[in-house]
């Protein structure tokens, strides 16, 4: 399981990717919502309003390749609008998500070849074949995942897909961009406190799937911005003297100790355009909304 494999890195360090799972995933579904969560928002008012022209650029008879697709609902935009694609291959590494999400597809789109991959997608995998002959591939990567990543680790995924999509291919990737430190603090520590309690259900999780016995009233949540990193650390933080156990391990925290649990960088316009170069991409287009919040950026394999 990615959760025992998490484990590998120390405890104190564990991202949440490892942690996501059904009641994650609906809480982060209720973040999305949420009035000082921008990003969610800004993206699907960016897709609205240049879908005509990101559908061109993505061209016709496409094969489109969407990393981490989970229900696939953004990606329905792109399939009403691309020009006969030929192929939508959706990498998640849920397979029973994937397959309902799959057969959703494959009723709403007879027409498209739909070829789901159960897979971790930052591990290696290997395309399917479609049926019919296509064009290029096109990678999605929505959602300003790729923040998630360090700045090494960024670029050999992105390197990564380049591989995959081959000359003449691209990648149409949702970049969250620079921006005032008072609303990127308040997008990460949200006044209901939704993300407090996502932040927490990573110590439900470790509690419930390895045995621990954290005390959740004993942790806080805290998230800020590092300007000089570029990122937002969420962190958890121990408000006692505390000791926790994982088996036979005693795992000792001091008062204000922290787990890290997240880190989500943020971009110039220039800063992605050198990541993106370093992988063996080039931007070639950027879609912006009006304050300059957020970017949808289509890349090509150079």
């Amino acid at each position: 399981m990615e959760i025992l494999q998490g484990l590998q890195k120390p405890i104190k360090e564990l991202p949440s990717k490892y942690f996501y799972d059904e009641v994650g995933s609906q809480l982060f579904d209720r973040i999305t919502e949420l009035d000082e969560y921008y990003l969610t928002r800004t993206e699907l008012q960016i897709m609205q309003q240049q879908i005509g022209d990101i559908a061109a650029t993505l061209g016709p008879h496409c094969i489109l390749i969407e990393y981490g697709s989970g229900r696939s609902l953004k990606t329905r935009q792109l399939l009403d609008h691309l020009e006969q694609p030929v192929a939508y291959m959706p990498i998640d590494i849920s397979k029973e998500h994937l397959l309902q999400a799959s057969v959703e597809l494959s009723q709403s789109y007879p027409h498209i070849e739909i070829l789901p991959i159960c897979a971790d997608y930052t591990s290696n995998f290997t395309l399917p074949r479609p049926t019919q002959p296509g064009g290029r591939k096109v990678a999605y990567y929505p959602g300003s995942t790729i923040g998630n990543f360090d700045r090494e680790p960024a670029r050999k995924f992105l390197a990564q897909i380049a591989r995959t999509c081959g000359k003449g291919g691209g990648l149409l990737i949702g970049v969250d961009l620079k921006k005032d430190f008072s609303i990127l603090h308040r997008a990460y520590n949200d006044q209901a406190g939704i993300t407090a309690t996502f932040n927490l259900h990573l110590l439900e999780r470790l509690n419930s799937e390895l045995g621990t016995d954290f005390q959740l009233d004993q942790f806080g949540h805290y998230a800020f911005y590092n300007p000089g990193q570029g990122r937002i650390e969420m962190h958890l933080v121990s408000l006692s003297k505390q000791q926790v156990h994982l088996g036979k391990e005693q795992i000792a925290f001091h008062n204000y100790e922290s787990i890290w649990t997240e880190s989500s960088y943020k971009y110039t316009l220039d800063e992605f355009g050198q990541l993106a170069t370093s992988a063996g991409l080039h931007v070639e287009r950027i879609w912006l909304d009006p304050k300059e919040f957020f970017s949808i950026q289509y890349l090509s394999v150079i």
